[in-house]
């Protein structure tokens, strides 16, 4: 059951980190440095829980979150979040399930935590391409509020109820799917589409 517990965490984590990469990081920092919730950490890991790691993922939430406020430079940060936040969600995921095979660890890190991380950014980003495009950009911080809470709320029910936070992560991967689905096909269409031939003087 231990074994379980971790891994809902990790999933949630990785979840999270598709919204925020520094979030969960931070609440995972708050929760093993305080005993919070069934965290348990790898011994490589330890760190994480120290006070010094706990103020810089303070310090970088707090630049994460603001900079998406900023017009323009949210869509900046969007073109190297993917990379990031797939990093993060292997990283979390490696970090809380301890008590299996290190190969297996590292592989369902890389499979589950990785791409979870992943596809929620992808998601996120297509959602901020497609505000930008239609709202001029107004829309954004809308979508930064709601991407900011999302990773918060996961990050904190990962802690607290990890199997609550296993299946919303898991409707999180649903419907990012589904975004970056539909978002793809509209894209594919509007390039497809065919100019509309001229009109030539009588």
């Amino acid at each position: 059951m231990e074994t379980f517990l971790s891994i809902c965490i990790g999933i949630g984590l990785s979840a999270a980190c598709g919204f925020r990469v520094f979030v969960p990081l931070l609440c995972l920092s708050i929760a093993a440095h305080f005993g919070l919730g069934d965290i348990h950490l790898a011994k490589s890991f330890a760190w994480i829980g120290s006070y010094p790691a706990m103020i810089a993922f303070a310090v970088a939430t707090v630049v994460e979150i603001v900079a998406y406020y900023v017009p323009w430079l949210d869509n900046a940060l969007d073109s190297a979040a993917i990379p990031v936040a797939t990093a993060a969600g292997i990283f979390v995921t490696a970090s809380v399930v301890t008590d299996i095979d290190p190969f297996l660890r590292w592989t369902m890190a890389v499979i589950a935590g990785g791409g979870i991380a992943s596809s929620t950014q992808l998601a996120t980003t297509k959602a901020r391409l497609a505000s930008s495009t239609t709202t001029g950009g107004f829309a954004n911080p809308v979508l930064s509020t709601v991407e900011a809470v999302s990773s918060t709320t996961l990050s904190i029910l990962a802690v607290v109820w990890p199997i609550v936070a296993f299946v919303l992560a898991l409707a999180v991967l649903t419907a990012s799917c589904l975004i970056i689905w539909f978002v793809g096909k509209r894209v594919l269409k509007f390039f497809r589409r065919k100019p509309a031939a001229p009109v030539t003087p009588a």
